[in-house]
């Protein structure tokens, strides 16, 4: 399976402009630029769609893991905060919310570190990860 994105962009770094668009056109020439990735400007940028990206890909692994022990969970929510600096994405910290019948917190953990290790993009992510997590019946 394949999947691809395509971005574009006219002028210099910081006074360009450009656009992204998926495959799925789920972004369909949606803005970025150096406003929406370093200040606060109107638009995505690569970071949030590498939190975005996270959260959905861990949230669903822990899905599948949970669904191989037969729980079926009522509510996962995965917040992702991806930190950039000095030209480097230097962490991922997952804020998982979960609300799964049939477990303890004791239980739940390794579950979720399994999610952590082995979701795809943890697998593609040359940074440190970091997982926090609130458990409720």
């Amino acid at each position: 399976m394949k999947r691809k994105a395509e971005a574009f962009w006219t002028g210099t770094g910081k006074d360009g402009k450009g656009h992204l668009t998926t495959q799925s056109k789920v972004l369909n020439k949606n803005q970025y630029s150096f406003s929406s990735r370093f200040e606060n400007g109107i638009g995505t940028n690569p970071e949030e769609l590498i939190a975005a990206a996270h959260a959905g890909c861990f949230t669903m692994k822990l899905a599948f893991i949970l669904q191989e022990k037969n729980l079926k969970p009522e509510s996962l929510n995965t917040t992702c905060e991806i930190t950039l600096e000095n030209g480097a994405v230097t962490s991922s910290h997952l804020i998982l919310n979960a609300k799964v019948s049939g477990i303890n917190q004791k239980e739940f953990e390794p579950l979720v570190k399994d999610a952590e290790l082995n979701c795809p993009i943890s697998k593609l992510l040359d940074t440190k990860i970091s997982v926090e997590m609130t458990l409720s019946n």
